[in-house]
């Protein structure tokens, strides 16, 4: 089972120079009217279709040994030099500056779109503080970069703070207004759970578009490779309080006799370490995790929340459908001291919420979680895996939104779940019975709600599996606060399975919120 880390402690393999350097710089060439090609997609794309008409090759063993044997706080001890940022002096809109290649990082190629072509940025040591290391990068050549982000006015008007960050495989995280780094998508996601050892495509080569002074959102194309996928990647960031990354892609299969099992469309990867569901004994901090739960809309109108945990076992669950309006990895609870971190500020994390554009026809969210010792360590990853699959040697093409939101941010129309707990009160059960029950309290709130009569005679509809069997289900409005507080208790048939659970509020055979849905696994 595969083990997420952030992207800067994602295990990564050496840099190695690109086999297609040669199609590139023919690229560059002008045509005969003497203009310059305008970069494209496509032109990514031909680089990705002539990359998988060719066996697959690792990385090369390039990197300098003194990179490669520096510790971690060596490492993070080069800088980028500030001066050296990309587009500083033509003061526009947007920023780039690099990360140093070093400890497990992969090497990456940049390049620079312009109205003249396309130019390549040379690894250059001057670019870079080296801090305290004795190093010799004179002797190094151009051993290029370990990732790149960007800048831009998020905040203010006289300062530009950092919009995206790619740096890792297929890794990139974005921020909106006032927010603070949490949860990554990814480019792809290969045989991320099953019995398969997961792949991991990394992206190669970056393209910028180098900005107008006027420019609304910032532009960057990607080549991807792996042992069985390429890809040619185009983002389109656009800042605000929900900075959003439009992303279009190609996606080619090798011609290989390994198939691929589990292909995931827009992937998130995150963390839940515990939450008001499974709280922590011995933490000072209520909470601890970059989002709380996965949200899904399905293309029949259902809405679905899975308030995320953090199992002992690895747990893969799905949910299919015919079509897909959207899914995301949210952190609903906004409010401070939910977390009490005054440091890691967990609530300030943004949700990213995924909207297909275009049909992307039947298929399954797939949700992945797996036990973390802490909270340095992703563990959490859902992803769209579409019901046809791609044979080796075809292609596809992807398009959607990743919406980076803070407080203000994806929610159903109706109703949805403002929290979820899990345990009992005072009981007179015994203690063989209550181990066989479990007790859950769910609060829900939404304009729907809201807009109930005077004494409306609320339901708590709820069902479970053949394993399960609802005992008990009740529905009030909380005179505390206003919200409505549904109670479920279960008894689990087979304490050696798990049992899956659904339920939602109704009044008059009316549908008032969306689907809690939740997995009991211990």
């Amino acid at each position: 089972m595969p083990t997420f880390l952030h992207p800067s402690f994602h295990p990564r393999q050496p840099a190695f120079a690109s086999s297609l350097m040669a199609l590139v710089f023919a690229s560059l060439l002008v045509l005969a009217s003497g203009q310059a090609w305008a970069w494209s997609l496509d032109d990514v794309a031909g680089l990705a279709r002539e990359q998988a008409q060719t066996p697959f090759k690792p990385a090369s063993p390039a990197m300098p040994a003194e990179l490669a044997n520096l510790d971690y706080d060596g490492y993070r001890d080069i800088r980028f030099n500030a001066a050296s940022t990309l587009w500083r002096t033509d003061k526009l809109p947007y920023e780039a500056n690099f990360f140093h290649v070093g400890r497990n990082s992969e090497s990456v190629r940049i390049n620079e779109i312009t109205p003249q072509g396309v130019r390549p940025i040379p690894y250059n040591p001057a670019d870079f503080n080296f801090g305290n290391n004795k190093l010799s990068p004179q002797t190094w050549g151009d051993i290029g970069y370990g990732g790149l982000r960007t800048f831009s006015n998020l905040n203010a008007a006289d300062y530009k703070d950092e919009l995206v960050v790619f740096s890792g495989a297929s890794y990139f995280r974005a921020l909106g207004t006032g927010q603070r780094y949490g949860l990554s998508a990814r480019g792809l996601a290969v045989d991320t759970s099953g019995a398969s050892k997961e792949e991991f495509p990394r992206f190669t080569e970056f393209w910028l578009e180098k900005p107008t002074t006027d420019a609304k959102q910032l532009t960057v194309y990607a080549l991807m490779d792996s042992p069985r996928m390429t890809g040619a990647y185009r983002f389109d960031i656009k800042p605000g309080e929900q900075t959003v990354t439009e992303v279009n892609a190609r996606i080619f299969m090798r011609a290989t006799d390994k198939p691929v099992a589990t292909l995931g469309l827009a992937p998130l990867t995150s963390m839940f370490f515990f939450g008001e569901n499974q709280p922590h004994l011995g933490d000072f901090r209520p909470e601890v995790h970059d989002s709380d739960g996965l949200m899904i809309a399905t293309g029949d109108g259902e809405w679905l929340w899975r308030p995320l945990q953090n199992p002992a076992d690895p747990v893969t669950t799905s949910f299919s459908m015919q079509s897909l309006k959207g899914f995301g990895l949210m952190q609903r609870d906004r409010a401070f001291n939910s977390y009490e971190d005054a440091e890691a500020r967990y609530e300030l994390r943004p949700s990213a919420w995924v909207t297909p554009l275009g049909d992307w026809g039947a298929g399954r969210v797939e949700l992945l979680q797996f036990a973390t010792p802490d909270e340095t360590h992703d563990n959490i990853a859902a992803y769209w895996v579409p019901a046809k699959v791609l044979e080796p040697g075809q292609s596809m093409d992807v398009a959607y939104r990743i919406a980076w939101q803070g407080k203000n941010q994806q929610l159903p129309p109706n109703g949805w779940v403002t929290q979820s707990r899990r345990g009992t009160g005072y009981s007179k059960l015994d203690a063989d019975t209550l181990a066989h029950q479990t007790q859950f309290v769910i609060d829900f709130a939404g304009p729907a709600l809201d807009a109930l009569p005077v004494g409306a005679q609320v339901q708590a509809i709820a069902t479970a599996d053949a394993n399960g069997r609802i005992l008990e289900s009740n529905v009030y409005k909380n005179p505390a606060t206003g919200a409505w507080r549904m109670t479920l208790r279960v008894q689990r048939l087979n304490l050696a399975q798990p049992v899956e659970m659904r339920a939602f509020l109704q009044y008059n055979n009316q549908t008032l919120s969306e689907t809690w849905t939740n997995l009991i696994t211990c």
